[in-house]
């Protein structure tokens, strides 16, 4: 990434005259360029040519399919037009694509996960709109909007376009979902749409590598470049430990959802982590990535003897036995409830979504702990209380 850096310094005479002239874009195949290195991603590819980079995300949904193709280029910051001569750069033609102005300097993020990321990067102050605020646990933001400094542009699935256009972002990032039939009035405003596919991964690891791409785009490439070497080395550190510690427990995930009850997939990221934290997961073989919609006598049968039950929950108070025994009557046939051995997630109580995206090391931290009781020494948990009795 520090290529592109330097494309940035180079080539910003070449890209005020771009942005004055029009861009020259091409549907004819590019040069190849020098690709960026992603140690775990599989959905993400960036590669820099001269003067621009151009980042490829894959679909997640459709093998062998783009999602999306962003075409980076440097940002024009009102310095004076270069003067015309012979000696002037040439203006790069740039391939079809999204084209993003590099350092982004104001973003609609409609993610609370996004949100926490930009924060923690120091970048809160380019975050000028947000989606379902209520749904945001960070004080930073709640207080800008209070000073109007960060509009609620509503509902993330129904957003209020015309506050959109009011704070003017350069881009908004959100998260896209299979078969959503798109984005409806937000992709018709001209505001260049950041496809946050990072959830979609297969490891935890490759969708915390994201914050890469987040870096580049908002012209912190060292910073989340540090930060990612600093997670990997701890998740990393962790998988080693658990891995000596032999077998762990078995174990079953979340919970029912009105009849349904959503499973992660062995190939999930939460499916991922069972095996790294070396639990015993009875749908470790699905190569699902997202969730598998089960009844609950398939988890009863399938699962029903795990050693060990970690669900999610949103409420204003912790649960106990009785409490999710009234979610489902069921519950009390399966052993790791009958025996006490459930642990939950209070979602509305800990910074849950917020930080494991890009912090799957702490997540990785609790789920040892659990699957392996006998080991200590490791920090205490974070997300996952044992249910009171």
């Amino acid at each position: 990434m520090k290529h592109l850096k330097y494309s940035l310094l180079l080539y910003s005479c070449a890209t005020v005259a771009l942005l004055s002239c029009g861009r020259q874009t091409s549907s004819e195949p590019q040069t190849a360029g020098d690709s960026l290195a992603f140690k775990y991603s599989t959905l993400l590819s960036i590669t820099e040519h001269d003067g621009y980079a151009v980042a490829d995300i894959q679909n997640p949904w459709k093998p062998g399919k783009l999602l999306h193709r962003y075409v980076l280029v440097p940002r024009h910051h009102g310095d004076r037009l270069p003067d015309s001569g012979q000696n002037q750069e040439p203006v790069p033609v740039i391939p079809d694509g999204t084209v993003i102005e590099v350092p982004i300097q104001r973003a609609a993020v409609f993610t609370t996960v996004h949100c926490a990321l930009l924060t923690g990067f120091g970048l809160g102050d380019r975050i000028v709109g947000v989606a379902d605020s209520k749904y945001i646990k960070i004080p930073y933001i709640h207080e800008q909007i209070e000073k109007g400094r960060i509009v609620d542009c509503g509902n993330g699935l129904n957003p209020v376009v015309e506050k959109i256009m009011d704070v003017k972002p350069d881009v908004i990032m959100l998260s896209p979902f299979e078969n959503s039939g798109g984005y409806g009035k937000t992709e018709e405003i001209g505001i260049p749409l950041i496809e946050c596919a990072e959830y979609m991964e297969t490891s935890p690891l490759a969708r915390a590598e994201w914050m890469r791409f987040y870096g580049l785009l908002f012209g912190v490439s060292e910073k989340a470049d540090s930060l990612f070497h600093v997670v990997d080395s701890s998740y990393t550190a962790l998988k080693r430990r658990a891995a000596e510690a032999g077998e762990g427990c078995s174990v079953i995930i979340d919970k029912v959802v009105g009849s349904v009850w959503y499973m992660p997939g062995g190939h999930s990221t939460i499916g991922q982590m069972v095996k790294d934290a070396g639990g015993r997961y009875p749908w470790a073989a699905d190569t699902q990535s997202g969730s598998l919609a089960l009844p609950f006598e398939t988890v009863l049968e399938r699962g029903g003897d795990s050693d060990v039950w970690m669900l999610r929950y949103s409420s204003d108070h912790e649960w106990d036995y009785r409490e999710l025994l009234s979610g489902h009557r069921g519950y009390n046939h399966l052993k790791a409830f009958r025996e006490k051995n459930v642990y939950g997630c209070n979602v509305e109580q800990s910074l849950f979504y917020e930080e494991t995206p890009f912090h799957p090391d702490y997540l990785l931290n609790d789920f040892i702990q659990i699957l392996h009781p006998d080991i200590i020494g490791l920090p205490s948990l974070r997300y996952y209380k044992k249910l009171k009795e």
